[in-house]
C-alpha cells in the first residue's frame, strides 16, 4: 500500500470504528467420511485442527503489521448432513462436537457448516441432523448453523419450512440465546465468511480463505461530507468509500492466504453493522436523507446504498461473492435499535427492506409465545422474496419465552441487545400445515 493509502486506512480504523469484519477459512470435509461416526468425527477434528493451526496467528499477525483491526477469525466447512451417512440424531450429535472441540483447540471465534441444503427434500441425513438442532446448538459454544429450505431453481419445500419454525421453537425451550447460532436460507449461497450462516460449499476448492469486510461507519462520515448535495452525488460517494474498504479487505485476504498457503476465494462487500454507535447501517440511510430509519422511502434508499456498495467494491477485489450488500439485523444496530423503539421501524417494513438487500429477517427478537406455525410463515415469507427475485434471503428470529413486546434482550458481545417486536397474531397454522413443495417460479426455468 502507499504512504497516503495507509494514512487513510488508519483514519478509518481510529475515526470510523472500520474493521475486517471476518478472515474464514473453508475447509471441505467430503475425505473425512469414515466406517462409523466416531471415525468420521476424528477425521473432521484432525483435518480442521491441520489446516487451521495457524488461522488466528496469521490474521493478528497482520492485524499488528497494517493496523488493521480483524475482529473475527472463523471456520466454515461443508454442510454436516452431507457426511453424516446413515447417523441418527443421536448420533450426529459427535460430528457437533468434534466441530466444537476443533474450533477450540485452534483459537477461533465461530465454526461454521453444522447445517443441511433441503430445499427439495430431505436425505435420512438432513433430518437427524435437523431434528439434532436443538441440542446441538446448546451443548457447543463455537458450533453455528444454517439450513437451506429454497431456491430459485427448486421452489420452497414446506415441510422443511414447518420443521424449522417447530426446531426454533425447541430452542427457544432450551435456551434464550442459541436461535442467534441459527439461520434458515432461501438461496445460500457457497463462500459466505459471515455467520451464523457460512458454510463450504462442495464447488469450492479443498481449502479456501474469504474475507467479510464491514465499515458502515466510514460510509456515513463520507455521507456527512456531502449534505444536501444531490442523490447522484450520494451514491458516487458511496462507491467511492466502498471501493476503498474493499481494497483493504482484498490485501487482508491476500495476505492471509499467502501466509497460510491455500487459495484466496472471495471478499464479501457487506456493510456489516454492530452496536457500537457510529457503525450503524440505519444510520447511513438516515445520512441520506431519512429522519429515521423505517420511514417512508427507506426501501428507495437501501436498494441504493446496496448497489452502490456493490459498484464500487467489485472494482476493488480479484472476485467478490458471498452477500454482499447491506445487514439489517435488529439487534447488531443501534440506529435499527432506536427506529424499534420509536414504533418507527416494524417488521412489516423491515420485510419490504429485504426485498433490496443481503438477508433478510435477522436477529429479531419476538415473543416466546408466537406459534410454531407463525414462525414457520415468517421464514416462508422470506424465502419467497429471495426465490421469486433471485436473491438470498434468511430468517434469524429469536423468540423469547416469558418476554413482553418493547422488552430488551441481550445477547452478548456483537450481537447485541435486542427489543421484542410485535408479532400479527392471526393464524396462518392452515397454510403452513398443508405440507409439500412450492413449486419454483416460472422464470427459474432458463435452459
Amino acid at each position: 500500500m502507499e504512504t497516503n493509502q495507509i494514512l487513510e486506512t488508519i483514519k478509518m480504523v481510529e475515526e470510523d470504528n472500520f474493521d475486517i469484519r471476518t478472515v474464514t477459512m473453508g475447509i471441505s470435509l467430503l475425505d473425512t467420511i469414515g466406517g462409523t461416526v466416531e471415525e468420521t468425527a476424528k477425521n473432521v477434528y484432525k483435518k480442521i485442527t491441520t489446516y487451521a493451526k495457524d488461522l488466528v496467528a496469521v490474521a493478528k499477525q497482520i492485524e499488528r503489521e497494517y493496523g488493521v483491526p480483524i475482529t473475527n477469525k472463523r471456520i466454515s466447512v461443508t454442510p454436516i448432513s452431507m457426511i453424516a451417512g446413515s447417523a441418527n440424531e443421536e448420533e450426529i450429535l459427535v460430528l457437533a462436537h468434534a466441530l466444537d472441540d476443533a474450533a477450540k483447540e485452534v483459537g477461533i471465534d465461530y465454526i461454521g457448516g453444522y447445517g443441511a441444503l433441503v430445499q427439495k427434500g430431505f436425505s435420512h441425513g438432513d433430518l437427524a441432523l435437523i431434528k439434532s438442532l436443538p441440542r446441538a446448538l446448546t451443548e457447543t459454544d463455537l458450533v453455528m448453523s444454517s439450513v437451506n429450505i429454497g431456491s430459485s431453481k427448486a421452489g420452497m419445500n414446506l415441510d422443511a419450512v414447518k420443521l424449522m419454525g417447530e426446531t426454533v421453537k425447541q430452542i427457544t425451550d432450551l435456551s434464550d440465546t442459541a436461535n442467534a447460532k441459527m439461520v434458515i436460507f432461501a438461496n445460500a449461497v457457497e463462500d459466505n465468511p459471515f455467520m451464523a450462516g457460512a458454510f463450504h460449499g462442495v464447488t469450492e476448492p479443498d481449502v479456501v480463505i474469504n474475507v467479510g469486510v464491514s465499515g458502515p461507519g466510514v460510509v456515513k462520515r463520507a455521507l456527512d461530507k456531502v449534505k444536501g448535495e444531490s442523490i447522484t452525488t450520494v451514491a458516487e460517494t458511496i462507491k467511492k468509500t466502498a471501493f476503498k474498504i474493499t481494497r483493504v479487505g482484498q490485501l487482508v485476504g491476500s495476505l492471509a492466504a499467502e501466509r497460510l498457503n491455500v487459495p484466496f476465494g472471495i471478499v464479501d462487500l457487506s456493510l456489516a453493522p454492530t452496536p457500537a454507535r457510529g457503525d450503524s447501517v440505519a444510520e447511513v440511510l438516515e445520512a441520506i436523507g431519512l429522519e429515521q430509519v423505517g420511514t417512508h422511502g427507506t426501501t428507495a434508499a437501501l436498494m441504493m446504498l446496496n448497489d452502490a456498495v456493490k459498484k464500487g467494491g467489485v472494482m476493488a477485489a480479484q472476485g467478490v461473492g458471498g452477500l454482499s450488500g447491506a445487514f439489517i439485523p435488529v439487534s447488531e444496530d443501534a440506529g435499527m435499535i432506536d427506529a424499534v423503539k420509536a414504533g418507527t421501524l416494524s417488521l412489516a417494513k423491515l420485510e419490504a427492506m429485504t426485498s433490496v438487500c443481503s438477508v433478510g429477517l435477522d436477529m429479531i427478537a419476538i415473543p416466546g409465545e408466537t406459534p410454531a406455525t407463525t414462525i414457520a410463515a415468517m421464514i416462508a415469507d422470506e424465502a419467497a422474496i429471495g426465490i421469486q427475485n433471485n436473491k438470498t434471503t434468511a430468517v434469524r428470529i429469536l423468540p423469547t419465552n416469558g418476554a413482553k413486546v418493547g422488552d430488551m434482550i441481550d445477547y452478548g458481545g456483537l450481537l447485541g441487545t435486542a427489543p421484542v417486536m410485535p408479532v400479527v397474531e392471526k393464524s396462518s397454522a392452515d397454510f403452513i400445515n398443508r405440507g409439500g413443495h412450492v413449486p419454483a417460479p416460472i422464470h427459474s426455468f432458463k435452459n
